[in-house]
């Protein structure tokens, strides 16, 4: 199996096929972590370098465990503290890091369009663990990928995205993967975070958080990205939580259950109250461990290797 792509830099450039041969492969490899030693060789001969210039806790963790699991090295590189603070630009960053004999990057950078820059300039196979406001792919396949757990094939399921769609790259991306898997997409938020030409990307979108959970089978939640809003948006987080935000009783006066989803870190309180988060319609931990399961996927298909049981 392989994709049609070298690099895994958005959803957009995907096929369905690309995204279904991903989501069998995690399959598979979700049943290797079930195992008493959740560990494959399939990798040991290749590095990846996890370059990270946004701090990240949970994707970052995910890729070195999902590289760990493969068998592969794992070099990490942080921008703070590097010799980009004295500099050095990104593409000399990266072909340094290169010539140490790396054959695959994993990429995080606060400019969109930045692993589609580097991508035209080197010969290692590039994966976008977010960019900007623009991609994040991964999320975006683990996101669709637990749905379909839950769910079976996601075509015709009705999939609301609720918080700051503005700022989120999440949100980008799962609009994309959800259309080529077929389901109907409807966002929801405060009017000053939803972008102004929304409906140009196929989607529907409401203001009222109460009537999107009341059509959805599925509620994705997102973060409110305050470090991405150079001005003031709404009036406070309380005011935010008192309009938008969801909580159990809200879930329980739908009468019926939704999936609850959210790519973390979660603003308790804030998008999500803590019983709605820890319900037992939650997916949220399901969405972590299966994050593992996906990057292990297209780490793999990227680098063109054969599994090794």
């Amino acid at each position: 199996m392989s994709l049609s792509v070298k690099h895994l830099l958005g959803i957009k450039d995907l096929a369905k096929e690309d995204i279904q041969t991903i989501f069998s492969t995690a399959d598979n490899f979700k049943q290797v972590l079930q195992r008493p030693i959740k560990k494959v060789p399939s990798l040991r001969d290749t590095t990846v370098a996890n370059i990270f210039f946004e701090n990240s806790t949970r994707t970052r963790i995910s890729f070195e465990l999902a590289e760990k699991r493969l068998s592969a090295d794992s070099v990490n590189f942080s921008a703070a503290g590097s010799s980009v603070s004295k500099g050095e630009t990104l593409i000399d960053t990266v072909n340094n890091i290169l010539s140490m004999k790396v054959d695959m990057v994993v990429m995080r950078h606060s400019a969109s369009g930045a692993p589609h820059f580097l991508s035209q300039h080197i010969d290692a196979s590039i994966i976008n663990a977010g960019d900007g406001t623009n991609e994040h792919p991964t999320q975006a396949l683990l996101d669709a990928f637990s749905m379909r757990e839950k769910l079976g094939d996601l075509k015709g399921k009705k999939i609301a995205i609720i918080g700051d769609i503005l700022h989120s790259r999440v949100a980008l991306s799962n609009i994309y993967c959800l259309q080529k898997l077929g389901a109907e997409v409807l966002v929801a938020g405060p009017p000053t975070l939803i972008p102004k030409h929304i409906e140009a990307l196929g989607v529907a979108y409401t203001y009222d958080v109460k009537k999107a959970l009341a059509w959805c089978e599925v509620a994705n939640v997102l973060r409110i990205q305050l470090e991405r809003q150079n001005k003031p948006l709404f009036s406070s987080l309380r005011e935010y939580a008192l309009y938008y935000g969801i909580n159990k009783d809200m879930l329980d006066s739908i009468q019926r259950d939704i999936l609850i989803m959210h790519p973390g870190p979660i603003n308790r309180g804030v998008e999500l109250s803590s019983d709605a988060a820890d319900s037992k319609q939650s997916i949220i931990l399901n969405q972590v461990e299966n994050g593992v399961a996906i990057r292990m996927a297209a780490i793999y298909l990227l680098s063109g290797k054969a599994i090794i049981e």
